[in-house]
């Protein structure tokens, strides 16, 4: 199943929809689909947008939310000291 995922600009992801949602509500337009989700309307058009839309295909939804649950690990990881590192001195 091929999903398209509205990260929002820190990342985070924030909309999740399917091919055929795409293709019913924004006529197979990823951009429409982006524009819309920063302005909160699918009618949107012409105007500033932060974040990005991503394509991702799994077998399932059930695959797709344990990949958008393990998003940011590394990140958490390294800067609760779960792992080994060494900050910069600044």
């Amino acid at each position: 199943m091929k999903f398209y995922v509205y990260f929002d600009a820190y990342g985070h992801a924030k909309q999740i929809i399917t091919e055929q949602q795409l293709a019913e509500t924004f006529h197979s337009e990823t951009n429409e689909f982006l524009v819309a989700m920063c302005q909160g309307q699918p009618d949107a058009a012409g105007v500033h947008c932060s974040g990005h839309v991503g394509t991702l295909t799994f077998d399932n939804e059930e695959d797709l939310q344990n990949y958008l649950a393990g998003l940011g690990e590394e990140i958490e990881g390294f800067y609760d000291c779960q792992s080994e590192s060494r900050p910069y001195n600044f």
